[in-house]
């Protein structure tokens, strides 16, 4: 690591570094503390299959154990086993964390699976029991889901959304 006068965070330098060394296609990695993203990350059964935006998630979605503080170096191989091949990972007791090949990718996974986590934390919060996808619409759906999530939706969605912000604040380009 280079010296560098920017103080940087241990446990987010674990957990990132362990990820972009183990996945050459990793070249973003997102790791969010979000409210709906941790209190699904505290649920015994976690994601449930309730939602559309919860499919997309599932379809390459991973665990980790929480282990502490990421602190350990030891950690790192056991988080990188956990995620393999998948680009969503819920982080037990912690939080969210999803992988891109590019900023566009790795933002628009994030965006689904937290939005997956909201839902499902308003729909518990309803008190109503809750209607599951059936296993063979599961199926069906992860079939299908590379027709709508072309790099993540990172060719249909990213453009829209950078034009948007454009609208609101062009400054973040200079």
């Amino acid at each position: 690591m280079s010296p560098s006068p920017y103080f940087v965070n241990p446990a987010g330098f674990t957990i990132h570094s362990a990820v972009h060394a183990a996945r050459e296609d990793a070249l973003c990695v997102i790791h969010l503390h979000t409210s709906n993203g941790v209190a699904v990350s505290a649920q015994k059964n976690g994601l449930l299959p309730i939602s559309q935006q919860s499919l997309f998630a599932l379809s390459s979605l991973a665990y980790h154990d929480y282990e502490g503080l990421a602190l350990n170096e030891d950690e790192k191989s056991r988080l990188v086993a956990d995620l393999g091949n998948k680009n969503n990972m819920i982080l037990r007791n912690h939080g969210l964390l999803t992988v891109g090949k590019t900023p566009a990718e790795a933002f628009l996974s994030m965006y689904i699976l937290e939005s997956a986590c909201r839902i499902q934390i308003l729909a518990q919060a309803g008190g109503a029991t809750l209607q599951s996808i059936p296993d063979p619409i599961l199926e069906k759906v992860a079939s299908q889901l590379g027709a709508v999530t072309v790099g993540q939706g990172a060719q249909l969605a990213w453009p829209g959304l950078l034009r948007k912000l454009d609208r609101i604040d062009a400054s973040y380009r200079e």
